[in-house]
């Protein structure tokens, strides 16, 4: 499939910010299953955007804009091919060995709670690893209510559980708290994800990735309750939201800022191969 992707963020501050600083990891990166035929980054400020790569292997673009400014948009977007791969990932370069993924952060860490809900599915799968996850990622959806705008950037695994609501990236968060618990090398990923019937969409999508055994690499989306599909464009890999977001920085001076985001993905059509 070619999916051809619109991302704008947009700050407005009620009074005039002296000084902006930002890091986007806003360009997605091939793998077998994924092919970036075009991409761009625009600010609409003057600026020089510095390209990097973090320990994550993920494109990183960082700027500084120089007030007074009273909003900064940024857009993305290009077209991208996607292929079916059945949620395996390959042919994607792996810069960190695969315990760093074991570990917890502030926002997937598992409680009481957290941890019975990987052993219910542990004990339902009898030992098979990747019977297990694809249980996690059933009783997630099904523990999960998603209500778009339910959450905020800093939201727990914990939280989301207790709430019994959130957005995509309450989905994922609570997938990898439970199965590094089941001691399994888990990350979150940032990415796209096609629909038909919503174009426009309000945030870019989240889901998560577990190493599985024997097969490598596997994406789990425990909002839509399968692997990814040709319908989903991978962007970025973190140990949770926060090392993954799309577009996360800091603002000096200034006062009341709004976020606004738009998000569209478009189908272009099959691609044949």
């Amino acid at each position: 499939m070619r999916l051809r992707i619109e991302h704008e963020t947009t700050y407005r501050y009620a009074t005039p910010a002296s000084r902006v600083v930002q890091n986007l990891r806003l360009t997605p990166r091939g793998h077998d299953g994924q092919f970036v035929a075009n991409w761009r980054i625009d600010v609409d400020r003057d600026c020089l955007l510095d390209v990097t790569t973090d320990p994550f292997g993920n494109t990183l673009h960082s700027f500084a804009v120089e007030g007074p400014l009273d909003s900064l948009t940024i857009t993305a977007g290009g077209e991208v091919e996607t292929q079916d791969i059945e949620g395996v990932l390959h042919g994607q370069v792996e810069p960190l060995p695969t315990g760093v993924f074991l570990r917890d952060t502030s926002l997937t860490a598992a409680d009481q709670a957290i941890r019975e809900l990987a052993a219910t599915a542990a004990a339902a799968a009898e030992h098979d690893q990747i019977r297990f996850l694809h249980g996690l990622m059933l009783a997630i959806r099904h523990q999960l209510r998603l209500d778009p705008g339910a959450t905020y950037s800093g939201a727990t695994a914990v939280e989301a559980l207790a709430r019994g609501h959130g957005v995509c990236q309450d989905f994922a968060h609570l997938f990898c708290a439970a199965a590094r618990h089941a001691d399994i090398p888990t990350r979150y990923i940032t990415g796209y994800l096609h629909r038909p019937d919503q174009l426009e969409q309000e945030s870019a999508h989240a889901w998560a990735e577990a190493l599985v055994r024997d097969l490598g690499w596997i994406g789990f989306d425990p909002v839509n309750g399968i692997c990814p599909t040709d319908a989903h464009v991978r962007l970025a890999v973190g140990l949770d939201h926060l090392g993954a977001a799309p577009v996360r920085g800091a603002r000096y001076g200034g006062s009341e800022e709004t976020l606004s985001v738009r998000v569209r993905v478009s189908g272009v059509g099959r691609v044949s191969r």
